[in-house]
Order: structure tokens, then C-alpha cells, then sequence
């Protein structure tokens, strides 16, 4: 296959994240256009990113880009699932977690340079009750945050850090009983996470050691405790730190099986959606064809965390002083 004959759709969310896509496609043809045959395509509604990506396959592009946050990533990752076109990622949403999972820069031209390498690997992919995600699945306080944090009018991360806080303050445990790994556990619990990646996004790291190569899940359970022990676990969250955290229980599994007491609040990839008693969960290994960077990082509590909200800011003020 010669270079130029390389078909790449980009698929663009206009309306992800905090910041502007203007001048995004000139800028993915100015960087990408001698490589690559591009086609751009913009969703205008939900669920338009799979169904151009489904198009692309059967058209047999060579890869399928999307520019937009967790919920367009997960949309287009969703139609290139076990199929032979690669996925690339321009994070452009407001957490970005696969992308930071993946070190994927949160800059619009590193990220270009990233998918310009052509350094594909096979990554997991994980479904619930059939419905498929990415970075992570969750039920409990993670997910009545994401519902609230959906409902605000401005994104971010002092936006996420503020719908968490409100609604920390008024949540309730919830009881569990997971079956993985042959065994049978009945929790009662202030979150449940199954994580393909090792974060929510944002650089809330609910999984530090999550692996997207190994076919499992890690799981996450955050126990009950006294409302100074879970702020502690919100620091945690954030550091890297969570899994030495005394309330928190983690295993790997390659399947796991979930009941709560009544249907309610859940969230697949950051997206809140509304799922029922019975929770089936299940890590699919190597589905998902992806660019990523060809130098890898391995992860390091509080100074991996600390590395990326440097870098990010030195991203903002280029941005900044470039116009």
C-alpha cells in the first residue's frame, strides 16, 4: 500500500470540550495531508461518530481519527472494535482519559505528530451488559458525579472538581454483591470501577496500574468510611496514590458480575446512563488497534500527575502566545 493511498477519516466534535475548534481541520490537512488521503467529517448528534466510523470500515479506510472528548472516543472506538482499521485520538474533550492513559499529548500538534509516527498497537476493550467501553465502567459516587457534572453548563476540571465536592456531601453507600475470579463478595460500598484504563479522566487516576494490553479489568472498590477517610481518597484519586488508600479493595479479572438491590446511575467512559440490578462486565483482549506514542512512560505516583499538569499548562500558554 503506497503512502498517498492511506485513507483516514477524521471524524470532529464541534462542540467537545472548553476550547474552540476553529482551524482544527487546517491544521490536521497541513499536518497529516502528505501522508494521508483525509476525509473530515463533523458530528452534529449523538451517535454520528459510529456511524461514520462503521462507514470507513466498510469502505476499508486505513484509519479513522477522532478529535473530541471520552463520549466522541467512545463512539468511533465502538465502530473500529475488532476490525482491522486503526484508531487514532486528537483529545480535544474535557477529560481525555484514554488519551492521558495513553500519553497521548494534550496538545492538538503533538497529537498529530503522534498519529504521524503510525506506531500501532492492539489495546482491550471492555463491553457491560453488552454495551462497550474503553477507559472505565462505574456505578456508585463516580457515577452520580458524572451525572451531575453533565448537567453543567461549563466543563473542566474545577468544574469536575466541584460537582464531586456538592455531591460527596449528600451521598449514600450502596450494596454489592461481585462475583470474579470465583469468588463471591458482598460489599457495601461508595463505589464500584472496572477500568480498562487507569483513569476517569482529567487525571483522576481511579486505577494507577491498569495495563490495556493484559486482557483484564483492574477493579476498584472504594468502601464506606468517615467522610475525612474518603476526602483523603479524593487526594488519593488524584496523586496516583488510591490503591494504598486503606478503604480501597483492587483486583484484576478478566469478567466480573455485579448486582445491586434496584436499577440506577451508572456511567460508561465518563457518559452517565441509566443500567439495571444485574451488571455484566467482560475485557475483550487486544480488539482495539490504536496510535499511541512510540516512547512509552511507566506511571509514578504523584510525579506522573504532576508531569502532565505541567506539560498541559505549557501547552495553554504556546496556544496563548501564538494567538
Amino acid at each position: 500500500m503506497s503512502q498517498i493511498s492511506k485513507r483516514v477519516m477524521v471524524i470532529i466534535n464541534p462542540v467537545s470540550g472548553t476550547t474552540s475548534k476553529e482551524g482544527l481541520e487546517y491544521l490536521v490537512l497541513s499536518k497529516l495531508g502528505d501522508k494521508f488521503e483525509i476525509e473530515v467529517r463533523y458530528t452534529t448528534a449523538r451517535g454520528d461518530a459510529t456511524k461514520f466510523g462503521e462507514e470507513a470500515v466498510e469502505r476499508g479506510y486505513y484509519a479513522v481519527i477522532a478529535a473530541g472528548g471520552d463520549g466522541t472516543i467512545n463512539e468511533t472506538a465502538t465502530a473500529l472494535k475488532d476490525t482491522d482499521v486503526i484508531f487514532g485520538i486528537i483529545p480535544v474533550g474535557s477529560g481525555n482519559g484514554l488519551a492521558r492513559h495513553l500519553y497521548i499529548p494534550m496538545d492538538v500538534e503533538y497529537a498529530l505528530d503522534v498519529i504521524a509516527e503510525e506506531n500501532a498497537v492492539d489495546l482491550d476493550y471492555c463491553e457491560v451488559n453488552g454495551l462497550p467501553f474503553f477507559c472505565t465502567f462505574g456505578m456508585g459516587f463516580d457515577a452520580s458525579v458524572s451525572w451531575k457534572f453533565s448537567q453543567q453548563s461549563r466543563r473542566g476540571f474545577m468544574t469536575y472538581i466541584k460537582s464531586a465536592i456538592e455531591e460527596y456531601l449528600n451521598y449514600k453507600t450502596a450494596e454489592y454483591v461481585i462475583q470474579a475470579n470465583g469468588k463471591t463478595l458482598t460489599e457495601n460500598a461508595f463505589c464500584v470501577a472496572c477500568c480498562n484504563a487507569s483513569q476517569y479522566g482529567n487525571n483522576a487516576y481511579i486505577a494507577p496500574g491498569a495495563d490495556m494490553t493484559d486482557g483484564l479489568l483492574d477493579v476498584t472498590i472504594i468502601h464506606a468510611g468517615s467522610m475525612i477517610d474518603t476526602a483523603i481518597v479524593g487526594f488519593d484519586l488524584i496523586s496516583g496514590t488510591i490503591n494504598k488508600n486503606i478503604l480501597i479493595e483492587t483486583f484484576k479479572t478478566d469478567h466480573i458480575t455485579i448486582e445491586r438491590q434496584a436499577e440506577g446511575p451508572a456511567h460508561i467512559d465518563g457518559e452517565p446512563v441509566i443500567m439495571g440490578e444485574k451488571l455484566d462486565v467482560i475485557c475483550h483482549r487486544g480488539g482495539l488497534r490504536t496510535f499511541i506514542p512510540t516512547k512509552t512512560e511507566t506511571f509514578r505516583p504523584i510525579l506522573t500527575p504532576i508531569k502532565s499538569r505541567w506539560e498541559e499548562m505549557i501547552y495553554k500558554l504556546k496556544r496563548f502566545f501564538e494567538g
